[in-house]
């Protein structure tokens, strides 16, 4: 099935989408954008020219992706999220060659109103709470919130909170699917699932 697109929104010409994406009311998509199969990006949606999207992405409204922004498979970014890529912006400065990459990684949820300030990894799985300021690497499945962000906890592939603690070693079971997770050494890896 071919991408569905509204037609208030603006698809320049060379942007690639994927098969049965969906783009919404007033969404502008860069020439050089390329996004996968089987997104949707909200209404009020700007998606710039160096920007890779993954399959199965769910971008909500009033989200703008700025070029050196990386989005890999299954991440979800929540209403009015914020990217950044120039560090230390200036109206009157050109920083354009100074742009600093962002990447998220698979399934990683970015709540609503948070903030990843550019050149930051976010981590496979990880969670960033809503209002969050992201402003240095998040590790796989970590549960992230506040202004600075800093992890509180840990989480399953399914989105659902570990009794795990943040430092020191474990075991726990996602509540909702039974997968078993193990932590060693601040590093959490599916264990084996049910």
């Amino acid at each position: 099935m071919p991408a569905t697109i509204h037609p208030t929104a603006i698809v320049d010409d060379g942007a690639t989408l994927g098969e049965g994406t969906r783009i919404w009311h007033w969404v502008h998509i860069c020439g050089g954008a390329h996004i996968g199969a089987n997104c949707s990006l909200g209404q009020n949606v700007f998606v710039g020219n160096d920007v890779a999207i993954g399959d199965n992405v769910k971008i909500q409204n009033n989200v703008s992706v700025y070029d050196a922004v990386t989005l890999e498979d299954d991440v979800f970014c929540g209403p009015s999220m914020v990217f950044t890529n120039v560090f230390n912006p200036r109206a009157a400065v050109v920083r354009k060659s100074e742009y600093r990459p962002t990447l998220v990684r698979r399934g990683a949820t970015l709540g609503a109103n948070s903030t990843i300030v550019c050149g930051t990894t976010v981590g496979r799985y990880a969670f960033v709470g809503a209002g969050a300021v992201v402003t240095r690497d998040v590790p796989d499945h970590a549960l992230v919130v506040g202004v600075p962000g800093v992890q509180v906890g840990w989480m399953s592939r399914h989105g659902e909170r570990l009794e795990l603690p943040v430092d020191g070693d474990g075991d726990a079971a996602c509540p909702a699917t039974g997968e078993r997770y193990r932590l060693r050494g601040g590093r959490l890896e599916l264990h084996d699932e049910v």
